[in-house]
């Protein structure tokens, strides 16, 4: 039976029938493996910080009947969010869990928490399936990536980087996006700039806009079920990211399943205790961040 939720979930302000996305397949399962970070950005979108709590580290015991599920459901990915999921401690043994069975992925501002754990990443190597990781590296610019996560940050996620690819893991970094940027001329940069470094500048690059603090009201305007129609195609609307993956929370100790990475802010968006349940739910785009996907096409995905 569907949970009840507010008129905002199903009409816009002026009382039209909002967008939505209709759920289809579990290729990617996303973990958040919890609120805290060692870092305080204030940009954050998840409001992490040191010590946060909004959402509970996971431990072993949490995830391990998600991935035995979504093996059921067919994922093809598992996939790490948080916070800074180095912070978990029972990280390294979560993904040796995934990874006998499915690729991972591992988001990480690449500072101390992993540069702390570094070698016990080394039992991933002989995993049958890999691991690999996205370090955030806002900037090719020092002193605009440090502006927002602190002194210091720039070199260390660059560390961080060098790190992991030494080690044998394959790494993809996060950017942000301006509005009116020269994407060619960014992207260049940041590779002259690994260059410099020594690291491997062929390694994908994922660009993301401001998606707003936890709770922000507003990013864009309403989307209707005609703008879903009319700027969208089926096809379209399937690479959704809400449309073929779920995130996995640990909220007021409860594991719960939301619709993605970008709306756990919203408990509207807590669709149920397992995933195939959560699948048979019916995704309103009423979030303020549904409009970047929406206007940009932003996954946090990488399949």
């Amino acid at each position: 039976m569907e949970r009840i939720r507010s008129r905002h979930w199903y009409e816009t302000a002026d009382g039209a029938k909002r967008g939505y996305i209709e759920p289809s397949v579990l290729r990617e399962l996303w973990f958040h493996t919890g609120t805290a970070c060692n870092l305080n950005c204030d940009f954050c979108f998840e409001g992490s910080g040191p010590g946060d709590q909004r959402l509970g580290l996971v431990k072993l015991a949490d995830v391990e009947p998600f991935i035995k599920e979504a093996l059921l459901l067919d994922v093809e990915q598992f996939s790490f969010t948080g916070g800074e999921p180095f912070l978990a401690k029972d990280l390294v043994k979560i993904l040796s869990l995934a990874a006998q069975h499915k690729p991972c992925l591992v988001l990480t501002n690449g500072t101390e928490a992993l540069h702390k754990r570094i070698d016990e990443l080394d039992v991933l190597l002989q995993a049958p399936y890999p691991v690999s990781f996205r370090v955030s590296l806002d900037s090719p610019v020092e002193h605009e990536h440090d502006e927002g996560r602190g002194e210091g940050n720039f070199q260390r996620a660059l560390d961080g980087i060098r790190m992991l690819q030494r080690k044998g893991f394959s790494v993809s970094v996060a950017r942000h996006m301006q509005a009116d940027e020269d994407k060619a001329a960014v992207e260049l940069a940041y590779r002259q700039l690994f260059n410099e470094y020594g690291i491997q500048a062929d390694l994908a690059l994922v660009a993301f806009p401001d998606f707003l603090p936890p709770g922000s009201v507003g990013g864009g305007p309403d989307i209707s079920t005609s703008c879903m129609t009319q700027y969208h195609s089926a096809e379209s609307r399937a690479g959704f990211m809400c449309a073929f993956s779920k995130m996995v929370v640990k909220q007021d100790g409860q594991m719960r399943v939301y619709a993605c990475t970008l709306v756990d802010d919203d408990r509207e968006y807590d669709l149920a205790g397992s995933l195939s349940e959560a699948l048979e739910t019916r995704i309103s785009m009423k979030h303020h961040r549904c409009f970047s996907c929406f206007k940009y096409g932003s996954s946090c995905s990488e399949i």
